[in-house]
């Protein structure tokens, strides 16, 4: 098999998987937080010079790390082309695997939980 058909089809199986569990687990139920216009967690007529929370920063690094990841995977497509494409293909799934091992940890530790 073409490893660019591979890739293809994991790509395809990833996106249906992933989009069908969202479809499944997501909760739809508004409340009165989701339909608030300021979700950022501040109050839009308190006084502006409070300090942030320290959550909205570790929010914030999560996101750059997990950005910071896409540009790690971005030469994967020119890399399949080497002389042995497995090698990157066992990296590439090795960084997403640490990835989501600490993704997971700070979900269990509560590092994503906005309030207490």
């Amino acid at each position: 098999m073409n490893m660019i058909t591979l890739m293809l089809l994991l790509s395809i199986a990833l996106t249906t998987t992933l989009t069908t569990l969202n479809l499944l687990l997501a909760s739809t139920t508004p409340n009165s937080e989701k339909l608030s216009p300021y979700e950022c967690g501040f109050d839009p007529l308190g006084s502006a010079r409070l300090p942030f929370s320290i959550r909205f920063f570790l929010v914030a690094i999560m996101f750059l790390l997990f950005d910071l990841e896409i540009a790690l995977l971005l030469p994967l497509p020119w890399a399949t082309q080497l002389q042995s494409p497995t090698t990157s293909l066992t990296w590439t799934f090795i960084i997403i695997f640490i990835l989501t091992l600490g993704l997971i940890h700070e979900w269990l530790q509560g590092g994503l939980e906005w309030a207490e």
